[in-house]
């Protein structure tokens, strides 16, 4: 269960499992507020990741070139 413990400026605060962190209030749900509990899902973007892989030797490549 994540709880949003509080707000501070741009930024909430979510408690889970006796932990806290924060999450920017942007991307939480329009009207989320302080002891509202909120569902969190995560999925892996494959194509995302790959097309950041590439550019990442990309530029490896660039700065030990012989």
């Amino acid at each position: 269960m994540f709880i949003i413990d509080r707000i501070e400026g741009q930024w909430a605060v979510i408690e889970y499992k006796s932990k806290t962190f924060n999450l920017p209030l942007s991307i939480l749900p329009s009207g989320a507020k302080e002891g509202d509990i909120i569902q969190i899902q995560t999925s892996l973007d494959e194509e995302a990741a790959e097309v950041r892989k590439k550019a990442i030797n990309n530029l490896a490549e660039e700065l030990f070139e012989d």
